[in-house]
């Protein structure tokens, strides 16, 4: 409990102090790093560009700012949706204390993630990490350990068959791995921290996951909202040599039920009309499909003001 409360009392300053500027927008995101600063900074500079003041607020991970974000303390915030979901309905590390002033403003890009390990290891499948020494624990992180489960689920075996070496976050995470620490790490395709990885030990190799519908049903069992999709060789993804496929699952931008109307309009809006000015500062925007904006998030809703961009440009299903 009194981690708990360090943690909150953490988040609340550090936000309080840095968005503390009249008439700015903030967007709160995980770490320098992370895929979902990443995120959040190119749709800062778009916002900023197109004339609405926006922010980055950083704190450890979703787990963290989540709340802060239902409370109306922060305007909108970077996640996946499952665990937006979980926040919502009050579910795993979120029990018994649901979010349900969370509203969902958009579906983004899906995350792509994998398991990095050094290029010339001779780990080659997610089952040739059996024994070794592999990243674990995540206390501020909690999101990572399912999703761990699922990709070590599908080679039929668990965390305790690692050993486990204990970081409190993801980018902690990759550190431990470029320490030495750790034969391999789990991180999301194109995230910075990735190409530093990639760069600092001369290669890496992300394990694949057979596209079948054993593995499928194996990750939905820890992470429901998983699914498999193929990635091609290329310079935004490091460690991917071969067309081979990754789990993913999908990206939200979200924010709370007392939103400023205009804001979420116009955030809404922001994503569709500047998917190419988003992509030229965080190329994994290219895979974002601005028609694809209103997919049903359930079991959390929309905002109702995202909901009326969706029917101004014609993407709300009637």
């Amino acid at each position: 409990m009194r981690n708990i409360l360090f943690l909150t009392a953490f988040v609340l300053s550090h936000f309080i102090s840095v968005g503390a500027v009249a008439q700015t927008i903030g967007i709160a995101t995980s770490n320098p790093g992370s895929l979902f600063h990443s995120i959040g900074a190119a749709i800062a500079g778009a916002a900023n560009k197109a004339g609405i003041n926006a922010t980055v607020q950083t704190a450890t991970s979703p787990n963290q700012y989540i709340p802060f974000v239902a409370a109306g303390g922060v305007d909108f915030g970077i996640a996946n949706l499952q665990e937006v979901n979980y926040a919502y309905e009050g579910k795993a590390w979120f029990a018994k204390q649901p979010q349900s002033a969370l509203r969902v403003v958009a579906i983004l890009m899906p995350l792509r993630e994998a398991i990095f390990v050094r290029a010339d290891s001779e780990i080659h499948s997610i089952a040739d990490l059996k024994g070794k020494p592999m990243v674990d624990g995540y206390a501020a992180q909690s999101t990572i350990i399912p999703q761990l489960e699922a990709m070590y689920a599908t080679a039929g075996l668990t965390r305790a068959d690692m050993e486990p070496v204990s970081v409190a976050n993801i980018v902690e995470g990759a550190n431990a791995f470029i320490a030495g620490e750790s034969v391999g790490f789990i991180f999301a395709h194109g995230a910075g921290k990735v190409r530093e990885a990639h760069a600092a030990v001369g290669g890496l190799r992300a394990l694949p996951i057979p596209d079948t519908t054993d593995n499928l049903n194996a990750m939905r069992k820890h992470w429901p909202a998983a699914f498999l999709t193929e990635i091609e060789r290329g310079n935004a993804t490091p460690g991917v040599d071969e067309p081979n496929t990754f789990m993913a699952y999908p990206q939200v931008i979200f924010t709370h039920q007392n939103a400023s109307p205009e804001a979420v309009y116009n955030m809404a809006k922001l994503l569709f009309d500047h998917k190419e000015e988003l992509a030229d500062i965080f190329p994994l925007f290219n895979l974002f499909v601005p028609k694809d904006m209103s997919i049903d998030p359930a079991p959390s809703s929309f905002h109702p003001d995202a909901i009326r961009f969706f029917k101004d440009v014609g993407i709300w299903p009637e």
